[in-house]
C-alpha cells in the first residue's frame, strides 16, 4: 500500500508544484524627459537599445527577438486627442481591435502572422506610446503580458 500512495504523491507534486513556469520579474521603466513609465517584464525583454530613429524611449527584445516592446515619448506639438493623433499616423488597413477614448487609444491587428498592439496616452505635448509584436501563435502566453504593460502606461 505505501509505494501506492508515495506515487500519488509525486504525481500530484509534479501536477500542481514543479512543472510551473518561474514568473517574470517586472521593473517599471521611466523615460526621464518626459515622465512617461510602464512595467517592463525584464526576464522576458532582457535586451535594450535605443530607438533607431532617435526618438524618445527605448526598445525591448526578447532574447530571441522573436518579440519586441517599444516605450516611447511622440511629440504632439497640437495636442491633438488621441483619436486625431492616431488619424493623422495613417493606421494601417485591417485593424481588428481598436478603443478611442479622450485619454488614450489602442488598436491592435495582425501582420505578418505576428500580432502588434499599440497604445498611447495623451499627456502635455506628447502622446506617451507602446508598442508590442509577437508570434501570432503565442498570443496566449502573452495576454497577460501585454494587458500588465498596457494598464500600467503612465501619463
Amino acid at each position: 500500500m505505501r509505494p501506492f500512495h508515495l506515487s500519488i504523491g509525486v504525481v500530484l507534486c509534479l501536477a500542481y508544484g514543479t512543472v510551473q513556469a518561474p514568473a517574470a520579474e517586472w521593473r517599471r521603466f521611466v523615460i526621464p524627459s518626459t515622465g512617461a513609465s510602464a512595467d517592463v517584464p525584464v526576464s522576458v525583454f532582457n535586451d535594450e537599445t535605443e530607438l533607431p530613429d532617435g526618438g524618445i524611449g527605448r526598445r525591448f527584445f526578447t532574447d530571441d527577438r522573436r518579440a519586441d516592446l517599444t516605450i516611447q515619448s511622440v511629440v504632439n506639438p497640437d495636442n491633438d486627442s488621441p483619436a486625431t493623433f492616431l488619424a493623422k499616423r495613417n493606421p494601417p488597413p485591417g485593424i481588428t481591435f481598436k478603443r478611442v477614448t479622450p485619454s488614450f487609444f489602442a488598436v491592435s491587428s495582425v501582420r505578418k502572422d505576428r500580432i502588434w498592439y499599440n497604445r498611447c496616452n495623451r499627456a502635455a505635448g506628447y502622446m506617451n506610446c507602446i508598442l508590442i509584436n509577437y508570434p501570432r501563435a503565442e498570443k496566449p502566453q502573452w495576454d497577460g503580458i501585454v494587458t500588465r504593460i498596457s494598464l500600467t502606461l503612465a501619463r
